[in-house]
């Protein structure tokens, strides 16, 4: 199979996993959808549990480089920290999906322990990321700067679950202003 087939998989699966979790990744479907035999899937996944490993460690990886692409194109970590919202609105624009990891967070009892520590992962870059900016920025001293970021993260992830839940991209935005004028992010 070829790399391309690998990456149309992967492809895939990011989708179905945003629209459904993990629970929701079906290789038949998948086949189906990319195009191919089910059984060329194990050629690259022998496994549901390689390949939802492979799609959250892929999208933690792509969320990294985009938050550091967005950090190389300002250096100006309150401006950053504002644009931090529309990494996540991006998924509700795409059919109203979700954060891949943040919709397997909520599956975690069902998730082989490989695949959850991915998932820990796209929560540990983020806050890392935040942490570093809020730092930056001079919005909080370095010892705080863990918890802060931990509370804009589960706020900006709880922001596009409850969007999501009623299909409303204009609660995700109140929401977000919201936090700005609580001051949890910044203005």
């Amino acid at each position: 199979m070829s790399s391309s087939a690998r990456e149309a998989i992967l492809a895939a699966a990011k989708r179905t996993a945003q629209a459904r979790g993990y629970g929701g990744l079906n290789f038949r479907d998948l086949a189906d959808e990319v195009g191919i035999k089910a059984a060329s899937i194990y050629h690259h996944f022998p496994s549901k549990a390689e390949l939802g490993v492979a799609v959250a460690r892929r999208y933690w990886e792509d969320t990294a480089a985009q938050l550091e692409a967005m950090l190389a194109e300002t250096a100006d970590p309150v401006r950053c920290l504002r644009r931090y919202p529309e990494v996540f609105r991006k998924a509700l624009e795409n059919n109203n999906r979700m954060c891949l990891c943040s919709f397997m967070s909520a599956e975690v009892d069902d998730l082989p322990d490989a695949v959850k520590q991915e998932v820990q992962t796209f929560a540990d870059v983020n806050v890392a990321w935040l942490s570093k900016l809020l730092v930056a920025a001079r919005l909080v001293s370095a010892r705080k700067s863990e918890q802060r970021a931990r509370a804009i993260f589960a706020a900006v992830a709880g922001a596009q679950l409850m969007a999501r839940s009623r299909s409303n991209i204009s609660l995700y935005d109140s929401l977000i202003d919201s936090y700005r004028a609580a001051g949890l992010l910044p203005a």
